[in-house]
């Protein structure tokens, strides 16, 4: 076998948390109740073109959540030896993005270093940009830099184009057959937005990042799209290997902070009483101590044992990955407030209405009026506030890796990017790409998490479903 599989504790996680979401939308397909607020979400067009953004997102995350570890070329066929470096699917699929790396900074689509240096010319030493190893080392003057961008990015666009059109057409023929229509029916009422999904909106997205897509690949061949860092590492690569621990922040954080808060937060409205009392002292106490110093003095400790028990992790992403769920936890176990008191004022208003008085009357446990009565009807705040603070962890995360308590800094992340590009802006000339890079795709997801949550909210929350 020529690789290794690599099971981190985040990939595991992750996978059981795909793995959840699609048993979810195997139940609420079956449950019309359920599937009618998503049909909502559905029918709105920022929603969809978000979700859309959100996708990509979230595929590069699952592809760079494959670990595995290359054989050696020199190791024996019975004891066969691994590399210690653990990639990942999106590692192969990138290839030479991952491979290709220069001496230290170069710019966007350069094919010179971004400093001078001494270097040998026909004899002589002169103080000149040394040419790269790798982007635009197929052409021989740098005079034909600007026309090989240009042919190269027509020809992305154009094949990325052609790619939308193709599966367009696909979609029509197949929308068209669906629905008992003639080809030109189904695109006259496509062109008019008389579908029941917004077909207009979806095939612009669907057009543009086709588009943009293909022009990044065929410049990616060439150039450094996005430049080199300090140590020569492509820009794009680091950055889309960042997406991982975005979302990694994301999603896991929030897995830790829904059962405290729905569990806590029912609890205190429900049962009012000492357990309220209870309740409201352990949140107010957490709030009152600074989230930033309690992730820090919990994110040392973590570092603190990782170091002292070196013999626990056989690699370098191993104990990484350990950093990063010890993260997640932590910022789970005080982020999880503000939602519990949002739950139980709502749990305080309806554990007083006509119908779980009813149920108490009947003799009904308080386990099944919680789980029949009460849980439904705080299920959209649940969700609503699960769509809300993706965007603010992932920009927490950002914020804790710039003061040095984020992810360990041998892992990619959007964090640590922006933590190195303080220095690089102090330089002369300034070295703002690495920052650029970290900013255009964090801006990216935060909006398309934010406009899917919008969507979202519209639909599940019962105050705006009349105003609509």
């Amino acid at each position: 076998m020529n690789i290794q599989p690599v099971i981190l504790w985040t990939d595991a996680l992750i996978f059981a948390l795909l793995a959840g979401v699609l048993v979810l939308v195997w139940v609420i397909s079956r449950r019309e109740h359920l599937r009618a607020p998503w049909a909502a979400v559905a029918r709105r067009p920022m929603a969809m073109g978000a979700a859309l953004v959100l996708g990509v997102f979230v595929v590069i995350g699952l592809l760079d959540s494959l670990h595995y570890r290359d054989k050696l070329a020199d190791s024996p066929a019975d004891k066969p030896q691994y590399s210690v470096e653990v990639l990942s699917a999106f590692d192969a699929l990138v290839g030479t993005l991952r491979t290709q790396q220069e001496k230290t900074y170069s710019a966007p689509l350069a094919m010179q270093l971004y400093a001078k240096e001494f270097v040998q010319r026909n004899g002589v030493t002169v103080r000149a940009y040394p040419r790269l190893k790798f982007g635009g080392a197929h052409l021989e003057d740098s005079a034909a830099r600007l026309p090989d961008i240009a042919r190269r990015s027509v020809i992305g666009l154009a094949q990325g184009l052609a790619a939308s059109l193709l599966l367009f057409g696909l979609l029509a023929a197949w929308q068209a057959r669906r629905t008992q229509a003639s080809l030109g029916e189904w695109l006259t009422a496509w062109g008019e937005g008389r579908l029941v999904w917004p077909g207009r909106t979806l095939v612009c997205i669907v057009m543009l990042m086709l588009a943009l897509g293909g022009v990044l690949v065929h410049l990616a061949a060439g150039y450094h799209v996005f430049g080199t860092d300090k140590v020569g590492q492509d820009v794009l690569y680091i950055t889309l290997k960042s997406i991982r621990t975005g979302l990694v922040i994301g999603t896991l954080t929030t897995l830790v902070t829904l059962p405290l808060a729905i569990g806590l937060g029912i609890a205190a409205g429900y049962f009012r009483g000492w357990v309220d009392d209870v309740i409201q002292y352990v949140y107010t106490v957490l709030n009152s101590i600074p989230g930033v110093l309690l992730i820090a003095a919990a994110v040392l400790i973590v570092q603190v044992y990782i170091e002292s028990n070196p013999q626990l992790f056989d690699n370098a992403a191993a104990r990484a990955d350990v950093r990063l769920l010890a993260l997640c936890l932590i910022m789970g176990m005080t982020s999880w407030t503000g939602l519990a008191r949002l739950l139980r004022g709502e749990a305080l208003k309806l554990s007083t209405l006509d119908y779980v008085d009813a149920a108490r009357a009947f003799g009904v446990s308080h386990t099944r009026i919680i789980s029949r009565h009460i849980f439904p009807n705080v299920f959209h705040l649940v969700l609503i506030a699960i769509v809300l603070d993706f965007s603010g962890l992932v920009l927490a995360e950002a914020v804790l890796s710039y003061v040095g308590v984020g992810v360990d800094p041998s892992m990619h992340s959007w964090g640590n990017m922006i933590n190195g590009a303080r220095l690089e802006l102090a330089r002369e000339p300034a070295v703002w790409w690495q920052l650029g890079a970290a900013f255009t795709f964090m801006f990216t997801l935060v909006l398309a998490a934010n406009l899917f949550a919008d969507g979202v909210r519209d639909a599940f929350d019962p105050r705006l479903q009349g105003r609509r």
